[in-house]
């Protein structure tokens, strides 16, 4: 399932949102800002077993 990312640089972290289901997570880089947002939809929809990719 697809979701919108939106990646801000705040400081020294990057910030990650996935507004359509309102998930956010950060990172120091880019890169890992993104794998940390993907890490917390994975966990957000674990009840479903949903995975992101």
């Amino acid at each position: 399932m697809p979701f919108t990312a939106v990646i801000t640089r705040e400081e020294k972290f990057y910030v990650a949102l996935a507004p359509d289901v309102d998930v956010a997570s950060q990172g120091e880089t880019f890169e890992e800002a993104y794998a940390n947002l993907k890490e917390a939809l994975e966990l957000y929809f674990d009840d479903e077993d949903a995975t992101i990719s």
